[in-house]
């Protein structure tokens, strides 16, 4: 599929216009072990781990190895992930994120929580 893109001032630039984002058909990929996860946004039944649609969320549904140790309640750092592309295809980070990835082991300039990370169209991370 074409996806439509619109402005967007929030993030400063495109993304998905809602009237496509239910159409769109992303990839998460795992630079870990190399792995592709295509999935419809908002078709991926909520699994309780993180914010529905987030990076964990996802992780779970495709039984990838990312810890949660608080549960996806964003209340410690073992869902860091890096984001290597893609970071415009994600959600805003809020102020707790925020907060507490900075604590996390190997925090780089592009780390996210992936219980708070929620995906909205191509993205590929890695699980440090």
């Amino acid at each position: 599929m074409v996806e439509q893109r619109t402005e967007n001032p929030r993030v400063g630039g495109s993304s998905p216009s809602l009237a496509t984002i239910h159409f769109l058909m992303p990839k998460l990929t795992l630079l870990n072990d190399g792995s592709v996860h295509e999935f419809e946004v908002g078709s991926i039944p909520y699994g309780g781990h993180g914010k529905p649609g987030s990076i964990l969320d996802l992780a779970m549904h495709f039984n990838l190895p990312l810890n949660h140790d608080c549960g996806g309640n964003c209340s410690c750092t073992t869902c860091h992930v890096i984001i290597k592309d893609g970071a415009a295809n994600l959600s805003e980070p809020n102020q707790d994120e925020l907060d507490f990835v900075g604590m996390a082991e190997g925090v780089t300039d592009d780390s996210r929580l992936g219980c708070q990370t929620i995906v909205l169209g191509d993205v590929t991370i890695q699980i440090p």
